[in-house]
Formats: C-alpha cells, sequence, structure tokens
C-alpha cells in the first residue's frame, strides 16, 4: 500500500511537471494578426500566406525565440481583435496614426508609403485628389485611403472589405477610381492592364507593428529585434527581395 502511494505521488508529480511545462510552450506563441489582401506586404500564394511583412516577423520571432501562427481577417477587424487579445500583435502594413496610438503602441517604424490612385486606362479626368470630387471612389474599409477621402467633401464613397474587391469594382466600373497605399497600388495596375496607376503628392505615412499597450516587454523585445536586423542586413535582402 505504502509503495503504492508512492507511485501515485511521482505519477502526479510528473504529470503536474508535464501541464507546467506545456503552459511554458503555449507562452511561447504569439498570433499574430494581418489581413492577406496588401500585396507585396501580406498576400496568398499556393494558399500560404506570404509576402514582405510576414518574412519580417518570421524573422523577428527567430530573434525573440518565440512561434509564431499568422490569422487572416478583415483589416477592420484587426485592432478590435488584438484589444480583446484574440491574437498578441498586428503587421499588416498598419500606419501608426495619432488615433491608433491612443489605443495601442506601435513599434519603430518599418516602412514609409504614401497613398496612390488606380484608375481604368479609358479614364482621363483623374490626376489628383482633387478630381475625385463629384466621383464614385472606392476605398478599403479602415484603411488609410478610407480616411483621406472620407474628409474630401462630394465624394461618393464605396468601402469594400478587401483590396480585391475593391480593384473587381473598378475593373466592373462601379467607381472611377480606387485609393490606395502605392505599393499595392502598383502591384494591381501592373497585373491589371486594363488599369493605371496615378501618383499623388500625399503625406509620407510610416507602417509598424501594433501591440497592446500592457505588452511593453513584447515591445521592447520587437524594438530590439527590428533594429538587429537592420544593422545585419536582412532587412535589406527583403526590401531587395520584394521591392525592386
Amino acid at each position: 500500500m505504502f509503495k503504492n502511494n508512492i507511485l501515485k505521488v511521482i505519477v502526479s508529480f510528473a504529470i503536474v511537471i508535464v501541464a507546467v511545462m506545456s503552459c511554458k510552450e503555449e507562452s511561447k506563441k504569439l498570433y499574430v494578426g494581418t489581413n492577406a489582401e496588401f500585396e507585396p506586404f501580406e498576400y496568398r500564394e499556393s494558399g500560404n500566406i506570404v509576402g514582405f511583412d510576414i518574412e519580417l516577423v518570421g524573422e523577428i520571432a527567430k530573434l525573440i525565440n518565440v512561434e509564431i501562427e499568422i490569422e487572416d481577417m478583415a483589416f477592420d477587424g484587426l485592432l478590435p481583435a488584438l484589444q480583446t487579445k484574440k491574437i498578441d500583435l498586428i503587421i499588416a502594413g498598419m500606419t501608426a496614426t495619432e488615433e491608433r496610438k491612443k489605443n495601442v503602441n506601435f513599434s519603430e517604424s518599418y516602412y514609409k508609403s504614401q497613398q496612390a490612385i488606380v484608375v481604368n486606362n479609358d479614364e482621363n479626368g483623374i490626376n489628383a485628389f482633387d478630381n475625385l470630387v463629384g466621383k464614385d471612389v472606392g476605398v478599403v474599409l479602415g484603411y488609410t485611403g478610407d480616411l483621406i477621402v472620407s474628409e474630401i467633401s462630394n465624394v461618393r464613397v464605396q468601402r469594400y472589405n478587401a483590396t480585391s474587391e475593391a480593384i473587381m469594382g473598378l475593373k466592373a466600373k462601379k467607381v472611377q477610381a480606387v485609393v490606395l497605399d502605392y505599393e499595392p497600388a502598383k502591384n494591381y495596375s501592373a497585373q491589371n492592364p486594363e488599369l493605371k496607376l496615378i501618383e499623388t503628392d500625399s503625406e509620407s505615412e510610416e507602417y509598424a507593428i501594433a501591440i497592446r499597450k500592457e505588452d511593453t516587454q513584447l515591445l521592447d523585445d520587437i524594438n530590439k529585434a527590428l533594429a538587429t536586423l537592420k544593422e545585419n542586413g536582412t532587412y535589406d535582402a527583403l526590401l531587395n527581395k520584394y521591392f525592386k
């Protein structure tokens, strides 16, 4: 009986150790929110989510010794998901605006961009934001383009849940223009010969990784990892790979 009790104690202790180790393993996984509609930053290829942001966060994960799991969701759902702890960070070509900084922290900037306009080739009346007045304009819900176009008077704004939907609306002539971040706009224009890209003089905006306010250690770790990647050449290699 005594031996059996000892055996039970040993087994119970082993179960506790395994449970503790499992919890530690789980704590090393970070759930990363993105919106895979933003080529070349994040997009789907052969069923996989790939892109500059995805490789960048993968390199960061190696340096801070964590596993990551990518969660693809609508762009306007990313910040609510972060705040309700469904995800642990966001990397999605997200601009670190002052309004967003009220609710989340942002890492150091990892890319600078600006807004562009995409139109059909037979559209000759749109060359700048001022020409959007009186027009039907497509934007992606929550993107910077949505914020900018919403401030222009007398524009009929059509909001889409995904970039691909906005481009389809443009090609079908449901809208006369789509306002997007420059790199995705350039890619969609290159991939669709019936479309053309119009560059603008919009202000530069900085992309950064969003993290919950209370996760200060994670923020510090990510910033240190970003600095290391810029110093050791990994960041430049990714730039050369995705932005030729």
